[in-house]
């Protein structure tokens, strides 16, 4: 009964009524800042200046209205493929080729579940203190499919609002979480139904897992990073190296190529940059001198030498800032960021 109610709040909402920039505009609010952005980048810069400007004047997105705008563009994809691939197969290599598989996988599963993950898309648009009080009272396992399935820049803030022993089970359970069933679907979207009168999918969706967490490590401070990750070690020193091997911390800038490099440097203010070689080891302090020019080498070599003592906060705060921006313009196809291990590229 409720989902036959839900159905029909929906056709209430005519898509037909959008024009096409306001659906795009829709459909870009629905992803992350970065995700939108690698899509932005190829668009002219009317375009840019038409959709950037509807974004702007979205102060309230229904529910309904981003379900249908979803609905439409996989109804408009299922045109033009019958040429011998299912819909589904062609949206999610479309946006593999677009957005990475990692991030791809997850739009489509949103999509192809429909009105199921209203829920938690909610949680998105919400400050992350209001999403942590929200599930604090929840099963650990309804916590950690929410923490999988937000991005991981703000499932490292809301984490951040438990208690340390709670960091430590939750932390674990997303390393050995591989995929959601629909049972466990079910049970979320019920909870969040109560909050946001969203219903439930039957879609099982492949969120989590051992590098979900170390998306969500890379962006707790450092202190709480440190601590959790000693305390993963204590309870699975295995599962902390892989963890650790697949995170990225600022010394892996040296395996970023020369051309990388030198757009990170482009974009890094020399006061943050000599903050953050302050304690860097010599392999990527002589990477970064070795894609300067000479004088701007000399320089930073001069400033560094005569820097006095610097707090070991602010010397890791500007390297997370900087990891930041390597991030943004990895998302941008400028360069490509390896974790520890070597094998895996975001």
């Amino acid at each position: 009964m409720a989902d036959e109610v839900a159905k029909v709040d929906e056709k209430k909402f005519d898509v037909t009524s959008l024009s096409g920039t306001e659906k795009a505009a829709i459909l870009l609010l629905s992803l992350s800042e970065q995700d939108a952005a690698s899509i932005i980048r190829h668009l002219e810069p009317k375009q840019v200046q038409r959709v950037g400007g509807i974004m702007a004047s979205m102060a309230d997105l229904s529910q309904e209205k981003l379900s249908a705008v979803h609905r439409h563009f996989l109804e408009d994809i299922q045109k033009y493929t019958s040429i011998g691939m299912g819909s589904e197969d062609f949206v999610r290599n479309a946006l593999v080729a677009a957005l990475g598989e990692d991030k791809a996988n997850n739009l489509v599963d949103q999509i192809l579940m429909g009105s199921g993950s209203r829920g938690l898309d909610s949680l998105k648009w919400m400050d992350p203190r209001q999403v942590a009080s929200i599930i604090l009272n929840e099963h650990p396992q309804i916590q950690t499919i929410v923490l999988s399935y937000l991005e991981p820049e703000q499932s490292a803030e809301i984490l951040s609002q438990f208690p340390e022993r709670v960091r430590l089970d939750l932390m674990m359970r997303i390393a050995n979480l591989e995929e959601v069933q629909p049972a466990a679907l079910h049970e979320l979207n019920d909870i969040m139904e109560k909050q946001f009168a969203g219903q439930a999918g039957a879609q099982a969706a492949k969120i989590g897992g051992l590098k979900a967490a170390a998306e969500i490590m890379n962006y707790l401070d450092n202190n709480v990073e440190g601590l959790l990750m000693d305390q993963i070690r204590d309870n699975d020193e295995d599962m902390a190296t892989q963890i650790q091997d697949l995170m990225f911390v600022f010394d892996n800038l040296a395996e970023v190529d020369d051309r990388g490099i030198q757009a990170l440097l482009r974009d890094v203010p020399q006061e943050l940059l000599q903050k953050a070689l302050k304690g860097a080891d010599d392999m990527l302090r002589d990477k970064i001198l070795r894609n300067m020019s000479k004088r701007a080498a000399e320089m930073l070599q001069d400033d560094l030498e005569a820097m006095g003592p610097i707090r070991v906060a602010d010397v890791e705060s500007a390297q997370k800032e900087i990891l930041s921006i390597a991030r943004r313009l990895a998302d941008a196809g400028e360069l490509m960021l390896s974790g520890g291990g070597g094998d895996e590229f975001l």
